[in-house]
């Protein structure tokens, strides 16, 4: 029996969120039976809490989120968000199982199955970067996030699908997986990108948590297309080692998840230092902190927050996002923070991107670096070879082609000079800015515009993530903050603060988060019964 037969199997014995499984045909044990646990909206605490008391057992958790991904990613409503299955996600949970018989939970993220975007390798476990061309790739080992998730107890259940080599911030289409993947909070709208797959899934309760990367957007925007909570770290903070890269002055992984808390618990397992990735010799100077600490719900008690209007005030934003984005302010006064609006960026003018010919590095420089190292591994070895093989999206061969035009313009390059003198010059600018105004972070909507209908490229597209945060490398957290269009389209506020405040810029987007409830999952991917 195949691996697509063995999932729909499932179905005819699913329940609300726990099944009496099918695969004691296959000749593999069925779970021991459990009370009913309801896997939509489901928390890391409750899981394990559940676990604890015998109401839940990893096997089943694991059965039902494989069969929401059979009802409804590619039959239903058609998510698709899912690239790969993981055919050894039942093992996995059998043998999760075993170990908490003996000694209890294996760790902080114990049987919490994972959504993972397909840009981060997955040992044994195809990754393709949303790439035709790296379709069969079985990466040797894993990238670190996903080492130190394992490592804590967590299950890959999924490789999810992605806006090709990451280039779209705002559409999630690959050459890998044909369509598009869809919004489940209304199946025309776009996910916004690059890591909209990973948000689709986790926001459709196809997993517990999910890892996206992001270079200008792509953690916080399908966050906050999909109403979950996700965070951008402190540039060095968390590796990017074994995620395909797109421009690693820039790059970051990092978790999104339907809750501050779940999204936190799985951020507290992956920081900190890492040999694989250099840049993280900067979080060596800083302790890693209790990032349980900041589930406070008063968190936002005497905390002056600044409106940063140059991240979102055009001529094209929208005013229902505006309208929305105040009342959010009105519910941040409401819990005891002083809005310091406007917050002006003193000599703040809008970058200028360089010419091709005076990129830093970039994305032919380090996917040609990313690619060597794999030699022998990988099907091809650098960009020219990707762009002869044909086998990409049609829609990424000209900005393919263009990037391989580009001189490489090593670090030691004069563009690289100009370009860290930009992100130095920025970073003081955000820093005084803090410091003269008294201020613990900044606030905006993360997109000024709703979801666009899939396909159409015309209206405004509305994303206000790409200068700040990956400029100065300083953290942001976006968190839902409401939905638009008559309550149907979700719409995200960041948090934006200075380098290394990641725990404080958890604790404020929990505290608001906490007061305001504003997530709720999506009606086209109701409970199985």
């Amino acid at each position: 029996m195949g691996w697509s037969t063995r999932v729909r199997a499932v179905l005819g014995f699913a329940l609300v969120g726990t099944l009496t499984s099918s695969f004691e045909v296959m000749g593999q044990p069925a779970p021991a039976p459990t009370a009913s646990f309801a896997v939509e909206e489901a928390t890391i605490s409750g899981v394990h809490a559940a676990m604890r008391s015998g109401r839940l057992t990893c096997r089943s958790l694991v059965d039902a989120y494989l069969a929401r991904i059979s009802a409804y990613d590619k039959n239903g409503p058609g998510v698709n968000a899912i690239v790969t299955v993981n055919p050894d996600a039942i093992k996995l949970a059998d043998d999760l199982d075993r170990r908490f018989a003996r000694s209890g939970m294996t760790g902080p993220l114990h049987c919490v199955p994972m959504i993972v975007k397909d840009n981060f390798e997955t040992k044994g476990l195809q990754t393709s970067n949303g790439a035709l061309v790296f379709q069969g790739y079985l990466p040797a080992e894993d990238a670190t996030l996903v080492a130190r998730a394992k490592a804590a107890g967590a299950i890959v259940l999924a490789k999810s699908n992605m806006a090709e080599w990451a280039f779209s911030p705002v559409e999630t289409v690959s050459s890998i997986l044909p369509g598009y993947t869809k919004n489940p909070y209304a199946l025309d709208r776009v996910t916004a990108g690059s890591s909209g797959g990973t948000a689709a899934a986790v926001a459709a309760n196809f997993g517990l948590v999910g890892f996206g990367s992001d270079t200008g957007d792509s953690i916080r925007g399908p966050a906050s297309h999909q109403a979950l909570a996700g965070i951008r770290s402190t540039m060095g903070l968390t590796s990017r080692a074994g995620i395909f890269p797109l421009a690693l002055k820039a790059d970051i992984g990092g978790p999104m998840a339907r809750s501050v808390e779940d999204m936190a618990i799985v951020f507290q397992a992956i920081v900190g230092e890492d040999p694989r990735d250099p840049a993280t010799a900067a979080a060596r100077g800083h302790r890693i902190p209790d990032y349980r600490k900041s589930f406070d719900r008063d968190g936002l008690k005497g905390v002056r927050i600044g409106v940063l209007r140059e991240a979102y005030v055009r001529a094209s934003t929208d005013p229902e996002i505006v309208a929305i984005f105040d009342a959010a302010l009105d519910n941040l006064r409401r819990q005891g923070a002083t809005i310091v609006d406007p917050a002006t960026i003193e000599g703040y003018q809008s970058p200028v991107r360089p010419e091709p010919t005076n990129i830093c590095m970039g994305f032919k420089y380090d996917l040609n670096q990313f690619l060597q190292a794999r030699a022998g591994q990988v099907p091809v070895v650098d960009l020219a070879a990707v762009i002869r093989s044909g086998k990409f999206h049609p829609s990424v061969a000209k900005r393919l082609e263009d990037a391989d035009k580009v001189p490489p313009n090593g670090p030691d390059s004069a563009a690289c000079m100009v370009d860290e003198a930009q992100r130095v010059q920025l970073r003081k600018l955000v820093s005084d800015t803090m410091t003269k105004l008294k201020l613990d972070a900044f606030v905006y909507p993360t997109w000024s515009n709703p979801p666009r209908l899939i396909g159409d490229l015309n209206t405004p597209g509305g994303d206000n993530s790409q200068v700040f945060s990956p400029i100065t490398g300083f953290p942001a957290v976006n968190v839902p903050m409401g939905y638009s269009r008559g309550g149907v389209l979700p719409v995200g506020v960041t948090f934006f603060g200075r380098p290394w405040a990641d725990a404080s810029l958890i604790k404020y987007a929990y505290a608001y988060e906490q007061a305001t409830r504003h997530r709720r999952p999506p009606a086209s991917v109701p409970p199985l019964r």
